[in-house]
């Protein structure tokens, strides 16, 4: 299946008001025709607290809209688009298609994926669904982030190309079962680190890892 933007999405942290929760957040993005997107993220874009996100590693969070159907399926109701406080909603690449180190042209911008996104409670109280935080680890369908390698204007209409694969890279979907679940799995997590592109932040945590095993 060839990759599509479904859906363009931005928006300032504020308050949040579901059937259940009361909240700050930047998770509640709105779709729009057309974004600039800089190192720093999109123009008009940004979140709540930084410790998972934000920053020049992590500069535009996807989503894979497969997954959507999942979820609705689960939980027995619709959810919203954007419903994970993704920048791109994209059909076509999931976890277990993206590489580490992936690059893509998407309009005039060019984003190298460099690390998991790490999914907080934000989304369970966004999406009044209590247990959608530990389904996401669970599953590894948790989405993903990147830096942006060449600056430019995103469209609604505009297409997503992968241009670059590093051949020693790994999956989304293989790191986020190092990351979560496969803490004690040293070969695993040695294949991360030989990843130049991997986000210094994960790369640090994994080093801290290996250590105490070593």
């Amino acid at each position: 299946m060839e990759p599509k933007l479904i859906s363009l999405n931005i928006g300032k942290p504020k308050k949040l008001k579901t059937e259940e929760n009361e909240f700050v957040s930047g998770v509640g993005k709105q779709s729009v025709d057309r974004a600039f997107l800089t190192k720093e993220g999109f123009i008009d874009d940004g979140v709540q607290q930084t410790k998972f996100h934000g920053g020049p590693d992590r500069a535009v969070l996807f989503y894979c809209f497969d997954h959507y159907q999942q979820w609705e399926g689960e939980f027995g109701k619709p959810l919203m688009v954007p419903g994970f406080g993704e920048n791109i909603t994209v059909s076509g690449l999931s976890e277990a298609d993206v590489h580490i180190g992936d690059v893509y042209q998407i309009g005039e911008a060019i984003v190298e994926i460099t690390q998991s996104r790490i999914p907080c409670n934000t989304l369970s109280k966004y999406n009044d669904e209590n247990s959608l935080l530990s389904r996401l680890v669970s599953t590894g369908f948790t989405g993903y982030l990147g830096r942006v390698l060449q600056e430019g204007w995103i469209e609604q209409d505009s297409t997503i190309t992968r241009t670059k694969r590093n051949p020693n890279s790994v999956s989304v979907l293989f790191s986020n079962q190092i990351y979560f679940h496969d803490k004690n799995n040293l070969d695993g997590m040695e294949r991360l680190l030989q990843i130049e592109e991997l986000a210094s932040a994960w790369r640090k945590k994994i080093e801290q890892r290996v250590n105490k095993l070593k």
